[in-house]
């Protein structure tokens, strides 16, 4: 299993974000429910977000976010970037261990 750190990057000003986070973090519901994504959220100041995510492949990780709300309505763009977790801590271990669904 591979490791990124996804970063969202907003194209448009935040009030046109707004309408569609409800979709957003709805579409990202199914990445956690497949065991793909552990953690997400938005930056401070809110010009995008990151997420911490895996998948067997970045092909696979980049389609699933090629369905993801704001990248359809082109509100954001995505970057990502393969990590290798040494280290963590010892509550994650299940999730870097396991295979996703």
């Amino acid at each position: 299993m591979k490791h990124f750190i996804v970063e969202i990057k907003y194209l448009v000003p935040l009030e046109s974000i707004q309408e569609s986070v409800p979709a957003h973090r709805a579409y990202l519901q199914l990445g956690y429910d497949a065991g793909m994504l552990l953690c997400s959220g938005p930056k401070v100041p809110a010009t995008g977000g990151f997420m911490l995510a895996r998948a067997e492949s970045l092909a696979r990780l980049k389609a699933f976010f090629a369905e993801d709300p704001f990248h359809t309505d082109e509100l954001a763009s995505f970057s990502f970037s393969e990590f290798n977790p040494v280290k963590r801590q010892g509550w994650a271990e299940a999730w870097f261990a396991e295979p996703s669904a």
